[in-house]
């Protein structure tokens, strides 16, 4: 089984070879990062890095000069958009007495401790910490959250947020890079760059998720019975 998912996307790939790449990946590659990174935004399950590291191994096989300097736009652009989207909407849940579903939804994924952190950070860094709140895996969320309560005014939260879009655009570009250029077939890059994001994503909370572990199985850890 493991061996028919190269094999499909190689022919694939061969059933592309006729069509010119550049005109592909304006009429379709371009309007559908987009619509990925706009909707990872504003809907955190979609793994928008994976999307932008792939295209970005697309773009870097194709013989268009500025395909990753295209694909680069896109994906700030599109995470800018999404992100000013779903804050406006968590501002109008702030602004009314029943709050909305867009607030709820954004505290639903933002765990408690990490809202008290971000909380903090951005009383003592402002609107700086915009910019690592998208390179940190689970750290978009509770600053946004944490911006929210505190009643920051868009166009501050825009100010802050579109240098950490054009951040987290170029470090899964380099991801993408990265993966794009061990391999010849750009299928296996994709798998590569897929890979490395899935990694960075779920890496730390498998790790505090251990460590929570091994401090439970601990016979001086509470609530443990000697």
């Amino acid at each position: 089984m493991t061996s028919l998912v190269p094999e499909a996307l190689g022919r694939l790939s061969e059933l592309m070879a006729g069509v010119p790449p550049e005109s592909t990946q304006r009429a379709v590659g371009y309007p559908s990062l987009f619509l990925l990174v706009a909707l990872g935004a504003l809907v955190p399950v979609v793994p928008t890095g994976a999307v932008v590291s792939s295209a970005t191994v697309v773009a870097l096989h194709q013989t268009a000069p500025l395909a990753l300097v295209q694909v680069f736009a896109v994906a700030a652009a599109a995470a800018f958009a999404g992100d000013m989207t779903l804050y406006w909407l968590g501002q109008r849940g702030v602004r009314s007495r029943n709050g909305s579903r867009w607030l709820e939804q954004l505290r639903g994924h933002a765990a408690p401790d990490r809202l008290e952190q971000a909380q903090a950070r951005l009383a003592e860094n402002g609107t700086t910490v915009l910019v690592l709140s998208r390179l940190i895996p689970a750290g978009r969320i509770p600053v946004m959250l944490a911006c929210l309560l505190a009643r920051m005014p868009l166009a501050a939260f825009a100010r802050g947020n579109l240098p950490a879009c054009l951040a987290w655009a170029v470090t899964y570009q380099l991801i993408g890079i990265l993966g794009g250029s061990l391999f010849a077939q750009p299928w296996q890059g994709v798998a590569v760059a897929v890979g490395l994001t899935v990694l960075i994503s779920a890496g730390p909370a498998l790790w505090r998720r251990l460590r929570r572990g091994r401090g439970r199985g601990r016979p001086d850890s509470p609530g443990s019975t000697a």
